[in-house]
């Protein structure tokens, strides 16, 4: 089967089966009062969301695995490895696509917790901030460790406009403030119905494209069943949401971009194609660090930035909007350097 054919394969297996699975799982969801509880700090309007389903997450991970599972079952059947392709190293390859996935899924299963405890234990804020960053540490360091190995203990990164790079110790040090970075940036994005969804679509759509270019079609395909998966949440997350992703979902997300941020051997793309992901992060870190240097003064009415434009008047529907096409523009500008 043409690799052309299995990645458009990916992205409606995910679309359908996420699709479908907010049929069943949203009444369920109700049912067990798995609601979000709204948290007095947030927008005042925010407060009408109370009860909503959380934990929604798990229809676009089932939709991906199932995604993926059904393309390289279809490429091993017809005689393929997609996964590997042309690449000069395809154990580096398949331990980049695979590891990144396992990756992905650990965070999400932190989130998971953290929602968990938050809905049924009910204590609102979850895991506390020291046991959420030693869990990703950990899931970080295991992640690394496998990209070390596969690289025969030389790891090297592709910097646009200058080429692959060796990278010795900045190796670590660079991928946990990267990874530690981006998957807590995502989760941020999670504030404003469909905001993080549509904003990862189109960051999927970009690394589909970036992968492509490089011939590598495995990436390409895991993309796609990324992309897939995120349209298919958007049918139940659009505003207004019947169901929200939970940390379950945004920290699997977040696990899913920089995974493929890596496979294409360039985490710094991330920069432009996760343009809003950086805006959020950086809001925030700037927020508190301002309110401690200035015993409580603020820049922006609320962090991370989307809540600073809804206090200033801007639906969540233009939130979304804008927020989307501004990421677009900064995909365009990460394929045209990955191109340069």
């Amino acid at each position: 089967m043409s690799p052309v054919a299995l990645i458009v394969l990916a992205g409606v297996v995910a679309f359908s089966v996420t699709t479908a699975l907010g049929f069943a799982l949203i009444p369920w969801l109700h049912r067990l009062k798995f609601g979000q509880t709204i948290l007095s700090i947030g927008p005042a309007w925010h407060k009408k969301k109370q009860g909503t389903p959380t934990m929604g997450g798990v229809l676009f991970v089932a939709g991906i695995f199932a995604a993926v599972i059904v393309a390289l079952v279809t490429d091993a059947l017809t005689g393929g490895d997609i996964l590997a392709g042309d690449y000069p190293v395809p154990l580096e390859m398949r331990t980049k696509v695979i590891s990144g996935i396992l990756m992905a899924l650990a965070f999400g299963m932190i989130g998971f917790a953290d929602d968990y405890i938050k809905v049924v234990k009910k204590r609102n804020l979850g895991l506390t901030i020291r046991q959420k960053t030693a869990l990703q540490i950990l899931v970080i360091c295991a992640y690394l460790w496998s990209l070390y190995r596969s690289m025969n203990q030389k790891p090297y990164m592709y910097i646009p406009l200058v080429g692959n790079v060796e990278m010795g110790i900045f190796f670590w040090i660079f991928g946990l403030v990267v990874l530690y970075a981006t998957v807590n940036a995502v989760n941020f994005t999670d504030g404003v119905d469909g905001l993080c969804g549509s904003v990862t679509l189109t960051a999927a759509v970009a690394f589909l494209v970036i992968a492509a270019m490089q011939k590598l079609f495995g990436v390409s395909l895991i993309a796609a069943a990324l992309a897939g998966g995120c349209a298919g949440f958007l049918v139940w997350n659009r505003h207004p949401a019947k169901v929200f992703m939970g940390d379950t979902g945004s920290m699997f997300l977040g696990g899913m971009v920089v995974a493929l941020a890596y496979a294409v051997g360039c985490p710094l793309i991330l920069l432009p194609v996760g343009i809003v992901y950086v805006a959020e992060g950086l809001s925030d870190a700037i927020q508190i660090v301002y309110f401690k240097l200035t015993h409580g003064k603020r820049i922006f009415k609320m962090a991370p930035i989307h809540h600073h434009f809804e206090l200033s008047g801007w639906s969540e529907k233009k939130i979304v909007s804008v927020f989307t096409v501004v990421n677009m523009i900064g995909c365009a500008v990460g394929i045209f350097l990955m191109k340069a």
